[in-house]
């Protein structure tokens, strides 16, 4: 009898043959579950912005590597190796993951010159180098409006999500659609006022996914200096950061369900639940 063909990306009729699933018990879903006592180790982040400066006392040498994507005679030029930060942007960034998730893995992918510009090409190949290079969770705390670059990026964003490499983007800071964190594949994150590093809330109204501190944050700054600021690109990190520690603790975690873990221990979502928990027993 002939072996049974089926159709492209189907599962095996033996159910040996399948892959195993890993259950989340939802209803046991907490902060603590997600993350308590994780620090982020074995986890592998990567910086898509200005470079990191890695000898900055906030980063405490966890940058572990990274790129230089440059513009050369014919065309982008991509330079592994140590690099600064050419702005300060990254190491605030950096220093934000690194204190929510101490021993995650830093790398750097720089992009942005010293004016905090860069094209969208070099975006590309960043979140590309990125992506080939496995890491766990990407952190973009910049986008482009370009059209003409949305396509690619677009591809590039599935082929995180589909290797189980978490993308998460800052929403403009103006009230305009930029990409990729319009993308739906990627966690998209905007800001909240308060100070606690760890409360990021859920956003019901789309496209921004969550909300995270983002206002008067305390940043570790280029030339071993530290600065205020405001903005989602500081938001950013810190969803990062947890992101790093739900991984680091759940490496069994697809992207589909982390954005659920992250739902479920958002502070809004727990206290309405807690709210409709004690009205329930009343």
């Amino acid at each position: 009898m002939e072996e049974q063909q089926l159709p492209a990306f189907s599962w095996p009729t033996n159910p040996e043959e399948r892959p195993p699933v890993f259950p989340v018990p939802w209803q046991e879903v907490t902060p603590d579950w997600a993350w308590g006592g994780s620090t982020g180790m074995g986890i592998k982040v990567c910086i898509v912005d200005s470079g990191i400066e890695a000898d900055h006392p906030a980063i405490d040498g966890a940058v572990r590597g990274g790129v230089v994507v440059e513009k050369g005679e014919e065309g982008l030029v991509l330079r592994e190796g140590p690099h600064g930060d050419l702005f300060g942007h990254a190491t605030a960034c950096a220093g934000i993951i690194h204190k929510i998730a101490p021993y995650a893995e830093l790398y750097s992918a720089r992009v942005l010159n010293e004016n905090l510009k860069g094209g969208g090409d070099a975006l590309i190949a960043g979140v590309r180098w990125a992506v080939e290079n496995k890491m766990n969770v990407i952190n973009l705390s910049l986008s482009t409006r370009k059209q003409e670059h949305v396509a690619v990026l677009h591809d590039l964003a599935d082929a995180a999500y589909f290797q189980n490499t978490v993308m998460v983007a800052s929403a403009n800071n103006m009230p305009v659609y930029s990409y990729p964190w319009l993308f739906s594949s990627v966690i998209s994150v905007a800001s909240h006022t308060e100070q606690d590093p760890l409360t990021f809330y859920y956003n019901p109204d789309p496209p921004v996914e969550f909300t995270a501190p983002g206002v008067d944050i305390e940043l570790a700054w280029a030339e071993k200096s530290y600065s205020i600021g405001t903005g989602n690109s500081y938001a950013t990190p810190h969803i990062a950061g947890v992101v790093a520690l739900i991984l680091s603790k759940h490496p069994e975690l697809t992207p589909f369900q982390l954005k659920t873990v992250m739902y479920y221990t958002s502070k809004n979502v727990r206290e309405a639940l807690l709210a409709e928990k004690e009205r329930a027993v009343g």
